[in-house]
């Protein structure tokens, strides 16, 4: 992995400029065995972790430096609300409150554990048998998500995602009055330096565009909109509503803990389209909108009504 250093992040810490630049997963103790390793290289010269950065530094970390063990993952028998099914991918609905691929927090029932329990011809993909995530839905975010079966697929995919070619939509329940009935947010998405869970809009980070359409307004308690990620940076579309005044109703880490008894965030991942790895032929698939959703947006209604 490569990073430039901007005129914004000069002297900081080697350490810290990396730990705000690594996935949330690399503590800090680890960059810095990595760094004193000589594993991180400035200029093509070791450098202490102390070292502070400056503009036009080209920092390099090589990729087995940041390599975590893989973890060991169990089947389950959970069940899956399955949209589509072949030999090459399976496609889901996935409900709010799953997480997608177990972390040390959430070891069990994950959509990972119940893929390797339902899918009994998973091929090896990258020498391991295991199902291909190629992207992924936060946890209290529901809707569709695909998966490879095997390297041929796994290899499509991720591609597809790369070179944006896959088709996204997501419905969004948001706070207050969006006035605009459409618009293009275009904020570079880094991860918070202090914060690690958390992205923040930053000009060093990952460009990231999300489009987005006015469905219905409830006067000048929430909105209804729908939106088009055309990136794919983690919380993007929480992040970019947060960032033009209207976070995601429900979303704790966003906006309100919780908004008038919904507990979890509003936001649906409703339609996905992609290329099939295997055909090359354009398909497209829809979830419908969750019963918690629905009620949602009745009880808001009903609030407007008062």
């Amino acid at each position: 992995m490569e990073f430039k250093v901007g005129k914004s992040e000069a002297n900081q810490r080697l350490d810290l400029f990396l730990l705000a630049k690594l996935p949330v997963k690399f503590s800090r103790s680890y960059i810095q065995k990595a760094i004193k390793e000589g594993k991180v290289k400035v200029n093509q010269k070791v450098q202490k972790p102390s070292y502070k950065v400056k503009p036009g530094d080209v920092i390099f970390v090589e990729e087995p430096a940041v390599e975590l063990k893989p973890i060991a993952v169990e089947p389950e028998p959970i069940h899956l609300d399955i949209l589509y099914e072949d030999h090459d991918i399976i496609v889901v609905n996935k409900p709010a409150g799953m997480v997608v691929h177990p972390i040390p927090a959430h070891m069990t029932g994950t959509l990972v554990n119940a893929l390797l329990y339902h899918c009994k011809d998973l091929q090896g993909i990258g020498g391991e048998l295991r199902p291909g995530i190629v992207h992924r839905l936060d946890k209290d975010t529901s809707g569709v998500i695909v998966v490879a079966k095997n390297d041929l697929a796994h290899q499509s995919l991720s591609k597809q995602f790369k070179d944006r070619k896959v088709f996204k939509m997501y419905f969004a329940l948001v706070q207050g009055c969006v006035k605009n009935d459409e618009g293009e947010i275009q904020l570079s998405l880094a991860r918070h330096p202090v914060h690690r869970i958390k992205m923040t809009v930053s000009e060093t980070g990952r460009k990231s565009i999300t489009l987005y359409k006015v469905l219905k307004r409830f006067k000048d308690l929430a909105t209804l909109v729908v939106a088009y990620p055309k990136t794919g940076r983690t919380h993007q579309i929480r992040v970019h509503m947060k960032f033009i005044g209207h976070p995601i109703i429900g979303d704790p880490l966003y906006g309100k803990k919780s908004f008038e008894g919904i507990e979890r965030q509003m936001l649906h991942a409703a339609r996905l389209g992609f290329f099939h790895p295997r055909t090359g032929e354009y398909v497209q698939f829809t979830a419908p909108l969750p019963e918690d959703f629905k009620q949602a947006i009745r009880m808001i209604h009903r609030m407007c009504l008062q």
